[in-house]
């Protein structure tokens, strides 16, 4: 369990610092599925399993200082940002942490292997799911200047370029989930139906990762519009 000492202690400085040592707390966890996807291609289970147990050890830490700022945010302290608002992106930064560890458990428990034909598309689509999480930390980690400048200038436009970055790498890893899909549809018949089944999931699980990250993203921009 988080410090109480240490959350007060992020408090003390900024409303926004907390919510921001969450988000690197995620990402971390997150940037795990690459060392998980790597180890499943390469049928290499040692390291998917030291991957899958960072990202579980990740997901465990995000929940747990989730729940201590859910606790510690003050509910009459004049804040630059609404509580609400706050709550609203801790609980979308934390879904992400929570679906990489439901991927990992999905791979772990049935030692899932990637078809040939896939693995080709399948690194790279990881690779730009975990990137989106990156993106949105970036984001996240704009939020102290924005606060400094009222919401207002130059910063407003520079935190908008970048979630539209966003919305370009998660419309990416759109691409690629069709394209895998594609792949696989081709393939039924040469796999085991439940192989067929737990892989069409894997796919999606790993999409929503950028889906979640771009979530956090459209939830700051409706921020910067008020």
């Amino acid at each position: 369990m988080v410090a109480k000492s240490y959350i007060s202690g992020l408090f003390g400085t900024s409303p926004i610092r907390p919510l921001q040592q969450h988000m690197n707390v995620v990402h971390i966890c997150v940037k795990n599925l690459d060392p998980l996807f790597s180890g499943v291609i390469e049928e290499d289970w040692d390291r998917a399993s030291k991957a899958a147990k960072a990202i579980t050890d990740g997901e465990h830490e995000a929940d747990d200082l989730k729940k201590e700022l859910r606790h510690h945010l003050p509910k009459g302290l004049f804040m630059p940002v609404d509580r609400r608002d706050l709550l609203d992106v801790l609980l979308m930064q934390d879904s992400i942490a929570n679906r990489a560890k439901d991927i990992a458990s999905l791979i772990m428990g049935r030692k899932m292997t990637i078809p040939k034909q896939m693995q080709e598309l399948f690194i790279p689509y990881g690779q730009r799911c975990i990137g989106s999480v990156e993106q949105a930390s970036n984001i996240i980690h704009e939020l102290d200047e924005l606060v400094e400048t009222g919401f207002r200038g130059l910063q407003v436009e520079h935190v908008e370029n970048m979630i539209s970055k966003l919305d370009d790498i998660e419309s990416e890893t759109d691409k690629l989930q069709r394209q895998l899909r594609d792949i696989l549809f081709t393939l039924e018949d040469e796999l085991r139906a439940t192989d067929v089944m737990f892989t069409y999931r894997l796919i999606e699980w790993i999409g929503r990762v950028a889906d979640a990250a771009q979530k956090v993203g459209s939830r700051l921009q409706i921020m910067l519009a008020r």
